[in-house]
């Protein structure tokens, strides 16, 4: 007998699905596979998506900012999704994504949503109220003299049909804990190696990498001699983040270094400190083989540039986790805070985690970062 929560006569005839999350690329890097074996395993299934904002807000002048979620060109790139609830970054549209869904009469929602569990209990509530609904349990406290049990998250959670556990027994990998959800809700066994991280680049994209390349002076991956080594110190989380003069000051150590010395190095930054970024670029007496990027246009700009590259080395966000996506090694640097969120390809990628638990990033050294770097003229590790 199945222990699948979902029940396998749904999953026959219904034909579609919407999963509710606040997706963000790193999420998605390794979702995405799970979204992709749900699919092989029911392709009668259509797959809908409600990539919740969870920075929504009043405040018009944020919108066209919110708008332009980069992770929204993957999502329109992947050819087993259907309907894609884009529209949620303020109270207004969000209204009307809201109606627009719970006219399609869905069976069977699923909520991913770790942060607001109850609000997003209670969305799938209101957009399937006949459904069958599965969300992330609430992280219950126990009462005590002067907190009383929450009465109402209590019934909330209770009239789900399924709830699904923050991490899965055994799930030490953010892999593993999305897969985990998959297999108890489904009744999928994804493997360790269909969990890893693929990423199919668009022609048009690949073909702009290629022609920034030459704009740089730098030829392709194939043809050069040197090798050309990705820097990122960027993240959304300043205690996740180096500053751009120290990315410049590992770039000059490893310039002094035999095996780097003829290197040529993409310095990574966004947009909206591009001008800041270049003109600490500009002021830096060796800039002649340090190029300045940042996707503005489109998603795959990243993991395009990324591909044509020997090396990668970033700070805690989803560049460590694209490097495995397009399979050029990487160097990630981390806090203590989130072992789970390692890249997965333990072959390609070396971590260099902070020293004490509270650390930033910012506090790893550079010499703790020289120190890993591979010695060999080739890229094995």
């Amino acid at each position: 007998m199945s222990t699948q929560f979902v029940p396998p006569e749904l999953l026959q005839k219904t034909d579609k699905v919407l999963f509710v999350a606040h997706l963000a690329i790193g999420d998605f890097t390794y979702m995405e596979a799970c979204f992709k074996a749900f699919h092989q395993a029911y392709p009668h299934i259509q797959i809908d998506i409600w990539v919740d904002e969870v920075r929504r807000t009043y405040d018009f002048r944020q919108w066209q900012g919110l708008k332009k979620y980069s992770l929204f060109d993957w999502l329109d790139a992947v050819p087993y999704f259907g309907t894609i609830y884009k529209e949620t970054y303020s109270p207004f549209v969000m209204l009307r994504s809201l109606l627009r869904a719970r006219s399609q009469q869905y069976a069977l929602v699923v909520s991913f949503g770790l942060s607001h569990r109850t609000f997003y209990a209670r969305l799938i509530r209101w957009i399937s109220g006949n459904g069958f609904l599965a969300a992330i349990e609430n992280r219950y406290k126990p009462p005590r003299r002067y907190r009383p049990p929450n009465i109402f998250k209590h019934w909330v959670f209770a009239r789900l049909n399924a709830r699904l556990p923050e991490r899965p027994k055994n799930a030490e990998h953010v892999s593993e804990v999305y897969a985990g959800w998959f297999r108890q809700l489904f009744g999928l066994d994804i493997s360790h190696i269909d969990r890893f991280p693929s990423l199919a680049i668009p022609t048009v994209w690949s073909d702009d990498a290629t022609r920034r390349l030459q704009q740089w002076g730098i030829s392709g991956k194939d043809q050069r001699q040197t090798r050309l080594v990705f820097v990122n110190p960027v993240s959304k989380q300043d205690v996740r983040c180096w500053t751009v003069q120290k990315a410049l000051e590992l770039i000059d150590e490893m310039r002094k270094l035999e095996q780097w010395s003829e290197s040529d190095f993409i310095l990574n930054t966004v947009p909206e400190q591009w001008d800041e970024t270049k003109a600490i670029l500009e002021s830096h007496p060796l800039r002649s083989k340090v190029r300045l990027f940042s996707a503005t246009d489109n998603f795959f700009q990243l993991p395009a540039i990324l591909s044509q590259c020997d090396l990668i080395i970033s700070v805690e966000t989803a560049v460590m986790h694209l490097a495995n996506a397009v399979g050029v090694p990487v160097i990630a640097l981390m806090r203590q805070h989130t072992p789970e969120w390692m890249p997965i390809d333990k072959k390609n990628s070396r971590v260099v985690m902070t020293l004490e638990y509270d650390d930033c990033v910012q506090d790893i050294s550079l010499s703790r970062v020289i120190e890993i770097l591979p010695n060999a003229a080739n890229m094995t590790w």
